[in-house]
């Protein structure tokens, strides 16, 4: 990372025309990845990515540069670069840099970088022999073990100076089931911004039991029935339904751009009063956190909807700004080649009272829903629809025959008025979330109780 004269001096070359507004964006990023299929180790990958963007604002126009070398010349000549758009000849006046401690750290107590490549492939051999171990049904075991390591360093003209340093690891298993030409697949991950104890006991050997024991147990299930039904979804990994039929709606460029049915609708109801949302950037160890965003604003947990009203959007400074509104430390980018953007980071439904077993009993017929796949969102509209994955028949309040080939549609304002019951059993995703907009990926992720959707549209065959 960077001395502050040297930033200084690159912010001091944007604004040499001029403008509202700079900041320096550096990044040095070293990547590890490692996969099994067929019972052996295929592939080992390595990356290192290390740049810089410097972005220049004036009025409503942004300039945006970056390069690969972090030499001084490089830096200066990207700061050139960004201040093209500057139509200013007065000079800004750069603020001395002040540099910004974070709020919280994160407990890592085993660095994968003190285990070596040999070692982090006997994960994956545990978890295959587990998953092959399940059954004669299992033909194929895919195994990915992923770490990253991401530093960045943020400065702007107005001072402000932070550093970050963010890490992930994950490691996902996924199990291919065959009987009499039926065939079905499951996944198990595990994983957030932690170290190698995340893996400590037998949970490889737990990933690759579960995901046997889901696949194995769904060459069973039934043709999913169709029509309009209560839904239970499960707790943890099931918002992310939330996330996408939801939140996107929440994120303040939409919001600006009137692209969202949540557009105008600021202090009104929008879902049962059993319901508060909150983006929360500050959970410690989970993938989705930060202690700083893109911008350098300190994380905050952003209250969504509070008991059914909407209260507030997740906004980077530019769409605070046009909004009126403080910033909500919002603001993520994939790396340095990208201009930041409003993005989710952990998006979680707040507990009730109820509990899961309340919940279930007091449901005649219905939908389980445990695990959703891909799908389409529109936020402008609000409407959605999701593949089911791994999902269950209610019968006679009871979890029975598990089903194949369910969906899930309806709109955002619907699902979340007709959320009529809330259980008490908070749960965190597993640590395996990835979110994609306007090209860019990031980690994020969900939590939530389990909970009750009076009715959805369900597809199906049955």
């Amino acid at each position: 990372m960077f001395e502050p004269e040297l930033l200084r001096r690159v912010l001091a070359t944007a604004l040499e025309r001029g403008g509202d507004f700079a900041e320096v964006y550096v990044e040095d990023s070293h990547a590890l990845g490692i996969s099994l299929d067929d019972d052996k180790i295929e592939r080992v990958s390595a990356g290192h990515d290390r740049g810089v963007g410097v972005r220049v604002v004036v009025g409503e126009a942004t300039g945006y540069a970056y390069a690969d070398d972090l030499s001084e010349t490089q830096l200066l000549e990207a700061a050139r670069a960004a201040r093209a758009i500057a139509s200013s000849a007065v000079p800004v006046t750069v603020a001395d840099l002040r540099r910004i401690p974070p709020g919280y750290e994160h407990q890592i107590r085993i660095a994968p970088e003190s285990a070596s490549e040999r070692e982090k492939a006997e994960l994956l051999r545990r978890s295959n022999a587990a998953a092959r171990a399940a059954g004669p049904e299992v033909r194929q075991v895919s195994v990915r073990y992923g770490e990253a390591r991401q530093r960045v360093q943020i400065a702007n003209s107005e001072g402000l100076l932070v550093e970050d340093e963010r890490r992930a690891v994950q490691l996902n298993v996924g199990v291919t089931a065959l009987r009499d030409g039926r065939l079905q697949t499951a996944n198990r991950a595990r994983g957030g911004q932690t170290g190698l104890e995340v893996f400590a006991g037998e949970v490889p050997e737990a990933l690759g039991r579960e995901a046997a024991r889901v696949a194995i147990e769904l060459l069973d299930a039934v043709p999913a029935p169709a029509g309009r039904m209560p839904v239970v979804i499960t707790n943890g990994w099931g918002a992310v339904l939330f996330h996408e039929a939801v939140g996107h709606g929440l994120e303040a460029d939409h919001i600006v751009h009137q692209s969202s049915v949540y557009a105008g609708r600021l202090g009104q109801q929008v879902a049962n009063p059993a319901v508060t949302l909150v983006d929360d950037a500050t959970i410690r160890n989970h993938r989705g956190s930060y202690r700083f965003d893109d911008e350098g604003t300190p994380a905050q947990r952003t209250v969504l909807v509070d008991a059914g009203t909407l209260v507030g959007f997740m906004s980077d400074r530019k769409s605070a700004a046009k909004l009126g509104m403080p910033c909500s430390g919002n603001g993520r980018r994939q790396s340095f080649q990208h201009l930041p953007v409003p993005r989710m980071s952990n998006l979680c439904i707040e507990p009730g009272h109820a509990t899961r077993e309340a919940i279930i009993a007091d449901t005649p017929r219905g939908l389980y829903v445990v695990s959703i796949g891909g799908g389409m969102v529109e936020p402008a509209r609000g409407e959605f629809v999701f593949s089911v994955t791994e999902a269950y028949l209610i019968e006679q309040g009871r979890i029975g025959r598990p089903v194949r080939g369910a969906t899930l549609a309806g709109d955002s304002f619907r699902v979340l008025a007709d959320i009529d019951a809330v259980a008490d059993d908070f749960a965190l995703d597993p640590g395996m979330g990835n979110c994609g907009k306007l090209g860019q990926w990031v980690p994020v992720g969900v939590g939530q109780p389990t909970l009750r959707v009076r009715e959805m549209l369900v597809g199906g065959t049955g």
